[in-house]
């Protein structure tokens, strides 16, 4: 039987260099402390839950935000089309022409001969045009009154007469509440009939015309054949009252110098046309007396309006989060204090900064993308809410959705910045000594 040989101690400098430096180098390896993304996500959502209440009142600021900065966009693309829709069937179709002659020349002719109605009406895409002006009415005058003497309970004496002719009515597009306007019979027979405004009727108490009531202006009888409800142009027609033009001319004499207006309504696409062509067309020998007002460009005009809008409401947003953000922070600082000695026994254990600073960071970035998430939601139900109410149809771009609730989640991350820092500054003995 072999026996085996006495191990030999060679000294360490005899050692081969290799077996010198490989124990110490096994020795000092030390593996690096890692925090998975699943974890990290796993104590974010277990530290919002912790506290539910007090996590859905600091993501209330995130939900207000995120919300009208959804509903914004939503209702704003909504009534593009709206807005689209009703300038080009109202605005862009009206024409208005002014006499400017005695600015000119003091001595000059009115601007609009006697049949100017008729001539307007002739050219082609018109639909209705009549002339108007407001009837100047001095002290000895007197007022609007539904009484002969001393007038009625509610009579105001500052409630304008417009004379206007019967296609200046017509092209105002008028609802009527009772009765009818009057026509080119009443104007050319100058009669003594009046329209009256709802508001003006309602102030005077007339509230039926089956008593045929008459209002005085001045010491004038005028017999009420109708009340307007609601017009879609001038709308001041419905805080007045309207005589014929001819009438108004012969009890009160001639229109001012200025102020005689004639309002022009035509079929789409047809405005540009009959701006270039009514001053001629009313008075061949001196187009230059009168001015024609095209209607603006619709485009301009709703780019202004939506414009305005998205400023006014998008800044409102914007203060929104501002405030969703101070009130993530002051939460998360205080959960930074009140779990001092968690976040020290993190860091006796192999917890490096880096890891706290991710911990609470994705606290504070869960609390904002949920807030984002619901305030999505709710300016998204907003916008549908208020296009079902005015018959609408709801428009809200799919990148609005998107990245409203990425809003949020920044807001959050945002607002973690500052406490996840000061959380990683802390010292795990001093921690562990609270």
């Amino acid at each position: 039987m072999k026996l085996p040989q006495p191990r030999r101690f060679l000294p360490r400098r005899l050692l081969p260099r290799r077996s010198r430096t490989a124990a110490p180098a096994a020795a000092a390896r030390v593996e690096a402390s890692r925090f998975a993304a699943r974890d990290t996500l796993s104590e974010a959502f277990a530290g919002v839950l912790q506290r539910p209440a007090r996590s859905a009142l600091t993501a209330l600021g995130t939900v207000l935000g995120v919300g009208t900065f959804v509903a914004v966009l939503g209702l704003t693309a909504t009534t593009s089309s709206q807005i689209d829709s009703r300038f080009n069937l109202l605005t862009a179709t009206e024409v208005t022409v002014e006499d400017i002659a005695r600015q000119q020349n003091p001595f000059a002719a009115p601007g609009f001969p006697a049949d100017a109605d008729l001539r307007v009406e002739r050219l082609n895409g018109v639909r209705h045009a009549g002339v108007f002006h407001t009837v100047r009415l001095d002290a000895a005058t007197g007022g609007v009154r539904s009484a002969p003497v001393g007038g009625a309970p509610g009579g105001s004496d500052s409630t304008d007469v417009i004379a206007a002719s019967p296609g200046a009515l017509r092209a105002a597009v008028p609802t009527m509440a009772q009765g009818r306007l009057y026509d080119e019979y009443h104007s050319g027979a100058k009669q003594r009939v009046a329209v009256l405004g709802s508001a003006v009727a309602s102030r005077l108490g007339i509230t039926t015309l089956d008593t045929r009531p008459a209002v005085f202006i001045g010491s004038e009888p005028f017999t009420v054949i109708g009340i307007i409800e609601d017009v879609e142009r001038k709308t001041d027609l419905l805080l007045s009252v309207a005589v014929p033009r001819t009438t108004a001319e012969e009890i009160w004499g001639p229109p001012p110098s200025s102020g005689t207006t004639m309002l022009i309504s035509t079929d789409v696409g047809a405005a540009q046309q009959v701006a270039r062509l009514a001053p001629t067309a009313l008075r061949p020998d001196h187009p230059e007396h009168l001015k024609a007002v095209p209607p603006p460009d619709p485009r301009t005009l709703r780019s202004g309006v939506t414009s305005d809008l998205e400023q006014l409401f998008l800044i409102l947003a914007g203060i929104c989060l501002v405030i969703g953000a101070v009130g993530i922070a002051n939460t998360t600082l205080v959960a930074v204090l009140e779990r001092t000695g968690e976040i020290g026994l993190r860091r006796a254990l192999g917890a490096r900064g880096r890891h706290i600073t991710t911990q609470f960071l994705a606290e504070s970035g869960a609390l904002g993308a949920l807030g984002g998430l619901v305030g999505t939601s709710l300016g998204t139900l907003t916008v549908v809410g208020v296009a079902v109410l005015r018959d609408w149809t709801p428009v809200v771009h799919p990148a609005t959705v998107a990245t409203a609730p990425l809003l949020g989640l920044v807001t959050g991350v945002l607002a973690g910045l500052y406490p996840a820092w000061r959380a990683a500054r802390i010292q795990p003995a001093e921690a562990l000594r609270r």
